[in-house]
């Protein structure tokens, strides 16, 4: 989930300042300053799993893969996100001189929590859109074994694949990896309340 700060409007130069040396993360949202909630262990561990599976499969490859601390600037709609895992064909595109905030991900995925699920699947995945290297996005839950995988067509049109049991295989169209939920899901202890997926 995210908060707003107070109601003032910032440019997206002036966040990055803020953020510098902000003690928790923030998002920008067309002007505005929003605070993010903290992440759980488990939310933690799937997000690391996916990345360093993915990272060993395409070590010594030109690809750069970014989680958690890197932020993504989406210009068409003025918003700046921290996806928890980002793919990077390629060369890094940055925002600006610094090192902090990229442009050109063609793979975002999110790992979903309760408050957070439905920006992730609306408004967040709208803006996504926008990013013209993007071509697949993967929502992972992670109260059960669960994966959206939306992959961008020739035609510009986005088909969803779901994935659910321990016994699934996701396999990304972007770039040559799959992932076995038991690696995926390596570690992580199920919330015992009702699912949301």
């Amino acid at each position: 989930m995210t908060v707003a700060l107070e109601k003032k409007h910032y440019s997206f130069e002036e966040y990055l300042a803020l953020e510098e040396t902000a003690e928790d993360k923030h998002e920008y949202q067309d002007g505005e300053i929003v605070s993010m909630t903290g992440g759980t262990t488990e939310h933690n561990k799937i997000a690391l799993n996916f990345a360093s599976n993915l990272k060993f499969t395409l070590k010594r490859k030109q690809y750069d893969i970014f989680i958690g601390d890197v932020k993504l600037w989406i210009p068409t709609y003025r918003q700046g996100t921290y996806p928890d895992v980002m793919l990077i064909e390629g060369e890094s595109i940055y925002y600006g001189s610094g090192k902090t905030t990229v442009l050109n991900p063609s793979l975002i995925v999110e790992v979903l929590s309760k408050s957070t699920q439905n920006y992730d699947q609306g408004d967040k995945f709208f803006y996504y859109r926008s990013i013209p290297q993007f071509q697949e996005y993967i929502l992972i839950s992670q109260d059960q074994y669960y994966v959206m995988q939306f992959n961008k067509t020739q035609e510009g049109k986005w088909l969803l694949s779901e994935y659910m049991g321990v016994n699934s295989i996701l396999s990304l169209n972007s770039v040559e990896f799959q992932i076995s939920f038991p690696e995926l899901y390596e570690n992580v202890i199920f919330d015992k309340s009702p699912n949301y997926c």
